[in-house]
């Protein structure tokens, strides 16, 4: 019975872990540049004498999808939608270089490229200021240009594309990193101008997996009253034969 007990607690509760994921996953559908995260369950042993037999069920993160995101086109000439395995160098809240598939750029009081959420767009030579009253476009290859109201373009720098060999990780702030630090500018990494990179969530998908979680931690449930019953009823048997 003890058995029944130890796998239907730790299958609950990787359910309610898979839900956290999902709805986190739903709630980013309309979220540009947005990827995924992947969910499976492992079986981790319980260690310790005279339970070499249980084993917990555990909801592990594993990463996140690298399926592209729908490209939808806006005409904006901040906008840019990463093609191939690209990304954008940003600069974090913490001061690190991460990376991110967002590209809804502005220019803030301070005449600096941005994301929508404030962070510093980095180019290859550090952040890019643009000259006032400009009119800035942003070429495939990532270099800015400024227009001047009373001159020719001007090149203003080049965003800082990298292409990654392997796997970025997630950060709490919702931006990537590499493991081996800040990756080399790839010059052969192209971008979309007039455009944005949806989220790569499918929400039909996500709807029927978040359904799939909670039928699981019903039956889970249901395994734990049965435990409760068999419990009561064995402890009434053993009191009667004493």
């Amino acid at each position: 019975m003890d058995r029944m007990i130890y796998l239907s607690m730790a299958g609950a509760k990787a359910s309610m872990q898979r839900q956290d994921v999902l709805a986190n996953n739903l709630a980013n559908v309309s979220t540009n540049g947005f990827r995924a995260e992947l969910q499976a369950f492992r079986a981790v042993p319980v260690r310790g004498d005279g339970a070499s037999t249980r084993a917990y069920a555990l909801e592990t993160t594993i990463g996140h999808s690298d399926q592209p995101g729908v490209i939808n086109t806006t005409g904006r000439n901040l906008d840019v939608a990463m093609q191939g395995n690209a990304w954008l160098a940003v600069q974090g809240l913490d001061g690190t270089e991460a990376y991110t598939r967002a590209g809804a750029i502005d220019v803030n009081a301070e005449g600096l490229l941005v994301l929508r959420n404030g962070l510093q767009v980095l180019g290859d030579g550090g952040p890019i200021t643009v000259p006032p009253d400009s009119e800035v476009h942003i070429g495939g290859d990532g270099t800015v240009t400024a227009k001047l109201p009373t001159g020719n373009p001007i090149n203003i720098g080049r965003l800082k594309l990298v292409t990654p060999e392997a796997p970025l990780t997630r950060g709490s702030d919702g931006l990537f990193r590499a493991a081996d630090g800040d990756l080399p500018a790839d010059p052969n990494a192209r971008l979309q101008d007039g455009a944005l990179e949806g989220s790569n969530v499918s929400p039909v998908e996500t709807m029927v997996s978040m359904i799939a979680a909670a039928r699981q931690f019903e039956q889970q449930m249901k395994l734990l009253q049965i435990a409760q019953t068999q419990g009561q009823q064995s402890a009434k048997l053993l009191g009667t034969t004493q």
